[in-house]
């Protein structure tokens, strides 16, 4: 079912049934600020592994959560370090995706994400809104797995089908560019994937914290595929997979950080 976010008329009523089905423990697509999403609770870890399951996904791959504001990061990672706060400070809501530790204790399964999470704030009121209703969603791009991510509901519900219960149209979502994913877990940051925020803008936030790039992916992904199934070299030689949401998620890489950190994966499944 589509139900039309795009008349101011009608914005309320969609966003209503939107955060009924997410409490409802049902899988929703999504406008954001890049392509649509589609997405669950995430604290639900059956909806969660509707989900994947709808993108034809395994739980390597898990997916990022998107947030409604900044003050949710603290509930969600542990001991962000000061750079990660200035980021957000600077570029939150956008296109930037921060990978961390996230809190232990935490009642949720991602899948394998070996102890981080990939979160990002978009810059869309639309999916700020709904993120306000129902709290932080576990959402990758609204497309099946080796097709190209979707830009309006419609190409969305001609992929993923009956396997979504609400498709919320907020109109056609077509930036280019994904997200930047930046690693936030060691001393200091690393640059998983360039994105719409250049790291020339990042090294000018950060000042005198120095910002490592991940080495370069080998070869050049077809346009015809969707980025998350194109491997890319990731840090120390891991191998890991990008999806075009950054949304957001993070699946275990082998990337070194200093004495004491966790090892990350470079292959976010998320949200561009």
């Amino acid at each position: 079912m589509i139900v039309d976010a795009t008349d101011p008329d009608t914005e309320e009523q969609a966003l209503e049934q939107a955060a009924a089905v997410v409490r409802a423990g049902k899988v929703v697509v999504l406008p954001t600020d890049t392509v649509y999403g589609v997405g669950a609770d995430a604290f639900d870890r059956v909806a969660v592994a509707m989900v994947l399951a709808a993108k034809h996904r395994g739980r390597e791959m898990p997916p990022p959560v998107l947030v409604p504001s900044t003050r949710t990061v603290d509930g969600l990672a542990t001991d962000p370090p000061m750079y990660a706060k200035i980021l957000i400070r600077a570029f939150w809501p956008g296109a930037l995706t921060i990978v961390v530790r996230a809190q232990p204790t935490l009642d949720w399964d991602l899948g394998e994400t070996n102890g981080t999470v990939a979160l990002r704030m978009p810059d869309d009121l639309l999916t700020l809104k709904l993120l306000s209703e129902v709290g932080p969603m576990a959402v990758t791009s609204a497309n099946v797995t080796g097709q190209p991510p979707a830009t309006t509901a419609q190409e969305a519900q001609d992929q993923l089908g009956g396997a979504v219960s609400l498709y919320l149209d907020g109109g056609t979502r077509a930036e280019s560019l994904a997200s930047t994913i930046v690693d936030c877990t060691g001393e200091e940051p690393v640059v998983l994937r360039h994105g719409a925020i250049p790291a020339d803008r990042l090294r000018e936030v950060l000042g005198t914290t120095v910002l490592h790039d991940a080495p370069p992916a080998t070869g050049s992904p077809d346009a015809s595929d969707d980025p998350a199934d194109t491997p890319a070299e990731g840090p120390g030689g891991s191998v890991g997979r990008i999806d075009p949401l950054s949304v957001t998620g993070i699946r275990p890489s082998g990337l070194p950080v200093p004495a004491g950190g966790l090892q990350i994966v470079a292959a976010p499944d998320s949200l561009q």
